[in-house]
């Protein structure tokens, strides 16, 4: 049966351990959009060699389990002696599998560009970095918004992947509540309650923002 007097009592622990899982999601997904836009630009590099072997990695990543992959960052890596701790291993892992996904947000981004933007580029003789960064990218980004932010949010609900690899967040630390005391039904419907009062909010400002975007860009 279901102990409030239980509930409340785990409860800031299991609430202490959130900052981990929102920290983990936050670097990791920085590390996701950095890496996804270089993704993007290799793919659409002038160098055949670098397009085929950037769209390779990109597609082996995408279609391995993110599962898969923190394991062999976390446990293999180190027989190479690159030795991470949990927390870095995590974001890694979440960084690079997301980065995969969201190079192809971008890509979709940049093709939405008309051509005529470009001849613009050239006819101001703007150098490469200043096409992208003045022009291409100003209007690539903000109609792809609202599907960058999913991103963020699944990312956010795929945290708990990251107790396997032995990082204390609120999975994890539900979980030893619940090995301690031999009742997991609260500390696991906690971490439940705690994700949707986070992600059910963020989805529906995204929802919002796709409004916006598509009200504008229409």
């Amino acid at each position: 049966m279901w102990d409030w007097n239980y509930a409340f009592e785990v409860l800031p622990e299991i609430a202490s351990a959130l900052g981990v899982t929102i920290s983990a999601t936050v670097v990791g997904f920085i590390l996701a959009l950095v890496l996804g836009l270089i993704w993007t630009l290799l793919i659409r590099s002038s160098n055949k060699i670098i397009t085929t072997v950037a769209d390779s990695i990109v597609k082996f990543i995408r279609n391995t389990p993110l599962l898969v992959q923190l394991y062999f960052i976390f446990y293999v890596f180190p027989q190479f002696g690159l030795s991470l701790d949990p927390f870095t291993a995590g974001v890694i892992g979440l960084g690079l599998h997301y980065s995969t996904y969201l190079s192809e947000v971008f890509r979709s981004g940049i093709e939405s560009v008309g051509p005529g933007q470009w001849e613009v580029a050239t006819a101001l003789n703007f150098t490469t970095k200043k096409t992208w960064t003045r022009i291409i990218l100003p209007q690539a980004i903000p109609p792809v918004l609202p599907v960058i932010g999913n991103y963020f949010i699944t990312m956010f609900k795929e945290t708990p992947l990251l107790s396997a690899i032995t990082l204390v967040e609120i999975l994890q630390t539900a979980q030893n509540i619940g090995a301690g005391t031999f009742r997991y039904t609260e500390p696991l419907t906690i971490v439940g309650v705690l994700f949707l009062l986070l992600s059910y909010p963020a989805s529906i400002a995204l929802r919002q923002l796709e409004n916006r975007v598509t009200a504008r860009y229409s």
